[in-house]
């Protein structure tokens, strides 16, 4: 993971958190929730709070998601809100960590002043034993604390300031107005610094969690559709009469379920050719094929000339593996027709056809699903689904490590949203 490290391709983008006081406040945080202070004097931190660092240190790379549930936070500044999240057991942790941001921002920026916020992400479950668990997740609430105890300051010194205003004897306890001094010299004035979250409970929607070797679970008016292997404990099994189960490895009906929900954008012209997304992922399919045949190949000195050239001796391997031609064919039939009969096609062949629609609220989590069932894309799968990428880059050779760094830093890395734009049609605010 070195390479991945130096490239900032794992644990990038994070804030580093070095000031003795900013220390002090995740210390506290960290001993709230029952742990042991770090003794680094240098970490760094994603939005969620989570630090690579200080889990190599505790030994324990969940310390801040026990049990992969009710994850935890601590929220040192709000310019945590434009971090990544590097750790987390589902994909729409981001999301939910955003929502509370936006919402509560004004809470969030006061009590950053001077303390550090931390909480936990709680849900209806506590443990994960089978798939209804997951299913029970509607909603999650956020409980929040602060290190120095900030909210509590606040909540004490709001109920002093309403017994001053309600007790007629109230200005006479020269105790209580000492203690509002003192208080307000620590929280300043609450009349105009919104020291309480506003907003708190936020509604669960489609996710994948990395429990059971992986779930999907999918969101639609009357049904729920569960997308994961046919051996996770419960399938088919947890309210049949509300969830519909297709295994992963079901290409024709994982197909039909995303087309007739209208998930997926289907081969036009319009889209396919300035993407340029066929042509990507077959040479995502060669270059492939060339490490699998010898893993010592430099790729990073394979320029067209040779890949040709590599194509017309391995003839015999590009047939028979079969995604170059086909994607070829695809191309070709697209640029000619305009479209494409995916009722033609194999269904294990569809999803190199297709993408996420991109106005569609799922489209993160339908691409990220994409990406597992098209896996020589590495390219895809780091925008994606990274725990994904990084499983499969532990079984890489060691040219073929330099190459995929050196393929992502010169061209995911450079302009991510115009990369995501063009490859697959999204649009970031």
């Amino acid at each position: 993971m070195k390479r991945l490290l130096e490239a900032e391709l794992i644990y990038g983008r994070l804030l580093d958190i070095a000031e003795p006081h900013l220390i002090a406040r995740y210390n506290k945080a960290l001993e709230g929730f029952g742990l042991n202070p770090t003794a680094l004097e240098r970490f760094s931190i994603d939005m969620t709070g989570f630090s690579p660092e200080i889990a190599d240190e505790l030994g324990d790379r969940d310390y801040l998601d026990p049990n992969r549930v009710n994850r935890r936070f601590i929220i040192m500044t709000p310019d945590q809100a434009e971090l990544p999240v590097v750790h987390t057991s589902f994909s729409n942790t981001a999301a939910l960590m955003h929502e509370f941001f936006n919402a509560n921002s004004r809470a969030i920026n006061a009590v950053t002043i001077k303390d550090a916020l931390y909480g936990e992400i709680e849900d209806s479950v506590s443990i994960v034993d089978d798939i209804d668990d997951l299913l029970s997740i509607n909603e999650v609430r956020f409980r929040v604390l602060s290190a120095e105890d900030m909210l509590g300051k606040a909540a004490e010194l709001r109920g002093l300031v309403d017994r001053l205003k309600k007790v007629p004897t109230a200005w006479t306890d020269d105790d209580m107005l000492n203690r509002m001094v003192e208080l307000a010299k620590m929280t300043g004035d609450i009349r105009q610094n919104a020291l309480v979250p506003d907003q708190l409970v936020f509604r669960h929607d489609a996710f994948w969690a990395n429990h059971f070797g992986g779930v999907y679970i999918f969101l639609d008016e009357k049904t729920t559709t569960v997308i994961c292997d046919p051996s996770v404990p419960g399938f088919r099994r947890s309210r049949p009469w509300q969830v519909s189960y297709i295994a992963i490895d079901d290409h024709a009906r994982i197909y039909d379920f995303l087309a007739s929900t209208k998930r997926l954008q289907l081969p036009q012209a319009s889209w396919v050719e300035d993407s340029g997304l066929y042509q990507h992922r077959a040479d995502m399919v060669v270059r492939g094929l060339i490490n699998d045949a010898d893993p010592t190949t430099d790729l990073a000195r394979a320029d067209r000339i040779w890949l040709q050239t590599w194509m017309h001796r391995n003839a015999a391997l590009v047939a028979q593996d079969g995604a170059y031609p086909f994607l070829q064919e695809m191309l070709r039939t697209v640029q000619t027709t305009g479209s494409i009969r995916m009722q033609d096609v194999a269904p294990a062949n569809r999803f190199m056809l297709v993408r996420a629609a991109p106005a569609h609220p799922d489209q993160w989590l339908v691409n990220r699903l994409i990406a597992q069932l098209v896996p020589r894309d590495f390219v895809s799968r780091f925008v994606f689904d990274k725990q994904g990428f990084y499983d499969a880059y532990e079984r890489y050779s060691e040219k073929f490590r330099e190459y995929v760094v050196a393929t992502l830093t010169g061209t995911y890395l450079k302009d991510k949203a115009a990369f995501r734009h063009k490859l697959y049609g999204l649009r970031e605010e």
